[in-house]
């Protein structure tokens, strides 16, 4: 038996596809430690596992209308570059005090790969999106050579300098949690496992009497500050429609509302997906994912970072229409939800990309190649 040690970065999205994979690997007798921020990381994936934490630093507060090669730029220069210098430290304490056979490293947690470089341990990526999967910045050479030289710096400062290669791709195992039927061919050599999807910790909810199925609308969980303008045009369209709604508003920027539309601050959305019509969204890989492997059609209106691009890959599979968030209208989300809602091919596609994840195996795939690559290599 072997010793996984997961590394995640802050982030809800990142770290919960990693629970159900640490799940099966325990289950099949390995041992799983987490290293990250140990607060965040505790509440995703409880009290089970040795959780070491790790500093991350302070980082400002993205500036809400960031779009574009800005939000790239804060992306790099305020977040990714800043957090793996700080979980540096924390991670090299995590493998002395743990000692792995393998590391999973998730694609913004940098430390770890770094690390595992610097110190000859074998390690894995953890693709929780899709977008780098394909070279988003195909188009943009110059801030594709701008991304490259800040990764370049990192791996001189705490990776081995020796060792060419990008910290966001392990050169043993790829893992992408999602597949072909929803991302397309990628250009890299990845393991396709689709989404892993495991029971976790969530919110209480008491299903509305009479309703049978309703839309369900989210922005998930760190768009709170961009969201008032979409989320109102959101409640209008479906006050004026005769289907029943749930709009998810973390920071409390609806009033009140017809009995047709429910506004609650947090939902247990993977208990409400098998009644769920069809979902509005930011593009979240997650969600997106998560809304798929149910065989619910999508509205999709991407704000920053990997959304378009996924927002993209449900288009083109056929699941779902692509919309504006800074521009769509009321009319123009009322007609998008019709039109997902009751023409066919759209939930058709839907079930067909959920078929593929289910095919893939998720987080039993993703155990099964991450016992295979420590088993190469201590064979």
């Amino acid at each position: 038996m072997s010793r996984f040690l997961i590394v995640v970065p802050p982030l809800v999205g990142h770290i919960n596809p990693t629970v159900g994979v640490a799940a099966e690997l325990r289950a099949h007798g390995h041992e799983v430690a987490f290293a990250g921020a140990a607060e965040v990381v505790r509440a995703l994936v409880g009290d089970g596992y040795p959780i070491h934490d790790c500093a991350i630093g302070d980082h400002p507060a993205r500036p809400a209308d960031a779009r574009g090669p800005a939000a790239l730029r804060f992306l790099w220069a305020d977040f990714l570059v800043p957090l793996a210098e700080a979980m540096v430290p924390g991670v090299h304490a995590a493998v002395a005090d743990f000692v792995p056979d393998v590391l999973l490293v998730d694609q913004q947690a940098l430390a770890g790969a770094l690390v595992a470089d610097r110190l000859g341990l074998p390690w894995a990526t953890s693709a929780t999106t899709s977008a780098e999967l394909v070279d988003p910045l195909a188009g943009l050479p110059k801030v594709r050579d701008w991304v490259h030289g800040q990764l370049a710096e990192l791996a001189a400062r705490h990776g081995d300098p020796l060792v060419d290669g990008d910290p966001r791709f392990s050169r043993s195992l790829v893992l992408a949690f999602t597949t072909a039927a929803l991302a397309g061919p990628a250009e890299r050599d990845v393991t396709f496992v689709g989404p892993s999807i495991a029971d976790r910790p969530e919110a209480d909810f008491r299903w509305p009497a009479g309703w049978d199925t309703a839309v369900l609308v989210t922005l998930g969980t760190a768009n709170a500050d961009v969201g008032e303008r979409f989320l109102t045009a959101c409640a209008q369209a479906l006050a004026e429609r005769s289907v029943n709604a749930i709009v998810l508003d973390p920071a409390d920027v609806l009033g009140a509302q017809p009995p047709n539309v429910l506004v609650a601050q947090e939902v247990p959305q993977l208990a409400l997906l098998p009644r769920i019509s069809a979902v509005l969204c930011h593009g979240g890989h997650n969600t997106v994912c998560e809304a798929l492997w149910h065989g619910v059609p999508l509205v999709v209106a991407p704000i920053r970072d990997d959304q378009p691009i996924v927002a993209d890959q449900v288009v083109a599979a056929g699941a779902g229409i692509r919309l504006r968030f800074n521009r769509a209208s009321s009319a123009q989300i009322g007609t998008a939800i019709d039109t997902v809602s009751t023409e066919a091919s759209f939930r058709d596609a839907a079930r067909t990309v959920g078929e593929s994840f289910r095919h893939a195996g998720g987080a039993q795939a993703a155990a099964k190649a991450l016992a295979h690559l420590a088993e190469r290599t201590f064979a």
